[in-house]
């Protein structure tokens, strides 16, 4: 038996395309189910599922706590099988992506993590500056495809994530102060997890074959929500490495003095790009200033939260 998760929010614009793709599945050998868990949608996300529910193994869960990894810890304690697909509500598997997987784990017994190609899914055709200047796994967790083999289980990506479900019964969870949570936020979702099974030992696989599409909509085809994503991402990494630094760095209300030099750096590197009129330029180095300012926002915050700092409620 095998169980693919996913947790949804608000996933009415592309649940209907992911769920005719999962009507197509090819069935693994040993069988599977879908667990789709809510996360507090206020659109009609639902109806949808329920709709779906006589055309596959689903069970519908709902967890209105704000995050994506909240909903995936919900979804965790009601798992079947030795084997756990996570996968978003806009990524589309390919007819036999659970057969591929199923195979990859029934012959690869010393590996607990499995990962897989994502390509990108265009709900239009991209400009030429999405796919030469943006930094395609940050920014759309697209992952080419490499050769079947061992990689680092910090190679595998959220949207294309297979782990054995006796990893869960050690107690493992996902990491609920990372990942998506309706706003603005530190990335990082499944990365957080990863980093700590590939610290733990644990091997990864990754297969070729197993193949998901992330559809790309048109608002995230725009230099607005490209460059916001490297916030996000600089966010996420930051806390990361966090968890693996002990010792703090010398720092300024929180905010390491070395990364204060580096965000010098990059704003004079960006106004000479804007005196250069060279527009990819520009572009490359507004997303490395975000990255870095995303860096910072997370290092005041996690500054915040270990002072013991909590906002005080505004007068009404």
């Amino acid at each position: 038996m095998l169980t693919v998760l996913i947790a949804t929010y608000n996933g009415v614009e592309t649940l209907p395309e992911v769920l005719n793709a999962f009507c197509a599945l090819e069935p693994p050998e040993g069988a599977w189910k879908l667990v789709i868990v809510d996360n507090g949608s206020t659109d009609h996300t639902k109806e949808i599922i329920t709709t779906f529910c006589h055309r596959l193994p689903l069970t519908y869960l709902s967890e209105p706590k704000k995050g994506k990894n909240a909903a995936l810890n919900t979804g965790l304690s009601h798992l079947s099988g030795d084997l756990i697909a996570f996968t978003d509500d806009d990524v589309l598997p390919r007819p036999d992506w659970l057969r591929q997987l199923r195979s990859a784990a029934d012959s690869r017994s010393s590996f607990s993590i499995f990962g897989g190609p994502i390509l990108p899914k265009w709900r239009c055709p991209p400009d030429d500056w999405i796919l030469t200047w943006a930094p395609m796994g940050p920014t759309f967790a697209v992952l080419n495809s490499l050769q079947d083999g061992p990689i680092s289980p910090r190679s595998v990506f959220g949207p294309n994530m297979t782990v054995r479900a006796h990893i869960f019964e050690k107690g493992y969870q996902f990491d609920e102060t990372i990942g998506p949570n309706r706003s603005n936020y530190a990335m990082g979702s499944e990365a957080e997890l990863l980093r700590r099974l590939a610290q733990a030992g644990l091997k990864a696989w990754h297969c070729r074959n197993a193949v998901v599409e992330h559809i790309i909509r048109p608002f995230q085809m725009t230099k607005e929500w490209v460059l916001a994503r490297a916030m996000r991402y600089g966010r996420g990494q930051y806390r990361l490495a966090a968890k693996d630094s002990p010792t703090p760095p010398a720092s300024m209300l929180g905010i390491p003095l070395s990364l204060l030099l580096h965000l010098s750096a990059q704003a004079f590197r960006l106004g000479c790009a804007k005196l250069s009129g060279d527009a990819e330029k520009l572009f490359k180095r507004r997303w490395q200033l975000n990255f870095l300012i995303g860096k910072a926002i997370e290092a005041r915050t996690l500054y915040k939260e270990k002072a013991g700092f909590t906002a005080r409620p505004h007068a009404t």
